[in-house]
């Protein structure tokens, strides 16, 4: 059995507001709203009218905020799994789509929702903000895991597990855990039917936007990220931000929503999660080395999941150099994450690097590259200048093709449309054989060298995908270039 099939259309917000879900129940206005409030990934479409959404083709979606819902906690004991993963489609605004076979319970990869079903059935969600149900969450209530808009074409949807973001250790049934429903007449608070050390279980009644909650109690422990982003601006001196944030989706995407409707640009830079836990209602303080210029000095953690703009430290040094960030209990002293900034998490994507631009310019053979090293582009103008005309003419091989795609991350798709010129019909064609995701990337590169023809080489490759993938992908091309 097959759990996962592609969606081909996703339904609208009912224009009127107000639409029957799958238990004959009556959806509040609220539901369309707080999915089309959560668009944020087509800003300029959050004001058009409803018509004008509704006919714009639907294209592939790629979250980049995600973070891995299950890490690894040695107070936490991990079920082996008994039900089938599965991959959606990812739509534009942020949206899911399963299309499952038959009768099981199923994990979605890209959310850690656990849906059990009695028989085929096409399931849709996606992730919302709490911050629009604050009004609503007072203590003794706190948010425990993101909060999702689930929508279904039947009721053969009997069950959905909603991931959450506590370490239980030995709390594990002191508190029952509750799942906050938003209805047409206002919030219900419904009780859980089981709960593990990482999925809250619910049997579903209706279909509004839904998610688990939990009565305060102390201590309360949270597994733990710290996101980062550097701003980008030409001035030599480096600043970043650095939020601390429980494991939830709803969270994060708040962050990286806030992020991008700043007036500065970011990057964001990838680093592991907490390797201890974070506990509600505890200070942080972020230390570094060598020292900078920290604000706030400390902040006390909590989950802040219902508010709107989420506190950070700034983090400004006035040279660039590799530095060593702590984040630390104030009270204990525990250094609860560490991670080293190196050059090279920022300046492959510097846009605004002077020397780089020198370099690039330079060049004369292209547009001005945004995200190449001072090395990388002096060691392309050797190779192109060398060159004895026949290197970078020779086609790529499927073998090199997939060295290629082992190498390519998740944003695979988005770079074979936007930087390949595929079509969306192209990469789903692809996904429609039975294939491991290597081989779809390799299946994709391959497409693109065969309608390139004579130009199918790794200098045009290099060419289409410089600036889009990273810089391992971009030495192996150059790799294939200096190859007689």
């Amino acid at each position: 059995m097959t759990g996962e099939q592609g969606c081909c259309q996703m339904r609208g917000s009912e224009s009127d507001g107000t639409s029957q879900d799958d238990k004959g129940n009556d959806s509040s206005s609220s539901d369309s709203e707080s999915s089309e409030s959560e668009s944020e990934t087509d800003e300029a479409s959050v004001n058009e009218p409803p018509e004008k959404q509704e006919g714009k083709e639907l294209q592939i979606y790629c979250d980049k905020s995600e973070v891995n819902i299950q890490q690894c906690c040695k107070h936490c004991t991990i079920q082996e799994k008994q039900h089938e993963q599965v991959t959606p489609r990812r739509f534009s605004k942020g949206q899911f789509c399963l299309k499952l076979d038959g009768e099981g319970t199923y994990e979605c990869t890209a959310t850690g929702l656990i849906f059990e079903v009695t028989q085929p059935v096409t399931i849709e969600y996606s992730v919302l903000s709490w911050s629009k149900y604050a009004a609503y969450v007072k203590d003794p209530w706190i948010v425990v895991g993101p909060i999702f808009d689930i929508k279904c074409t039947s009721s053969v949807l009997t069950s959905i597990q909603f991931p959450h973001t506590l370490c239980l250790n030995d709390h594990s049934s002191e508190k029952p855990f509750k799942v906050f429903h938003f209805k047409k007449n206002g919030p219900e608070f419904e009780c859980s039917i089981d709960h593990s050390t990482t999925h809250v279980k619910w049997h579903v009644s209706s279909l509004s936007p839904v998610g688990p909650v939990i009565e305060r109690y102390d201590p309360v422990y949270y597994h733990g990220v710290v996101i980062l982003y550097k701003v980008i601006n030409d001035h030599p001196s480096l600043k970043f931000r650095v939020y601390i944030a429980t494991n939830n989706n709803s969270f994060i995407k708040d962050i990286s929503k806030t992020v991008r409707r700043s007036l500065n640009k970011f990057i964001k830079i990838e680093k592991p999660p907490c390797h201890k836990l974070l506990q509600n209602g505890k200070k942080y303080r972020l230390i570094s080395d060598p020292e900078a210029d920290i604000t706030p000095e400390e902040i006390q953690f909590g989950d802040d999941s219902t508010l709107a703009e989420k506190p950070f430290f700034e983090v400004y040094l006035e040279q660039p150099m590799e530095l060593m960030l702590s984040l630390v209990n104030v009270e204990s002293e525990e250094v609860v994450w560490k991670a080293k900034l190196r050059e090279c998490d920022w300046t492959l994507h510097n846009q605004n690097d002077n020397k780089q631009k020198k370099s690039l310019n330079y060049l004369g053979k292209r547009k001005s590259s945004t995200n190449l090293t001072d090395g990388l582009c002096n060691k392309q103008q050797r190779i192109e200048d060398t060159s004895d005309g026949m290197k970078s003419n020779h086609l790529l091989t499927d073998q090199q093709l997939m060295i290629l795609a082992k190498k390519m991350g998740k944003d695979w798709k988005v770079i074979g449309i936007g930087s390949l010129k595929l079509s969306i019909e192209d990469i789903q064609q692809i996904e429609a054989k039975e294939e491991d995701v290597n081989m779809y990337k390799c299946m994709m590169l391959r497409k693109w060298r065969d309608s390139e023809q004579n130009n199918g080489t790794a200098h045009s490759l290099y060419e289409c995908l410089n600036g889009q993938v990273s810089h391992e992908v971009l030495e192996i091309l150059q790799g294939f270039l200096q190859q007689t």
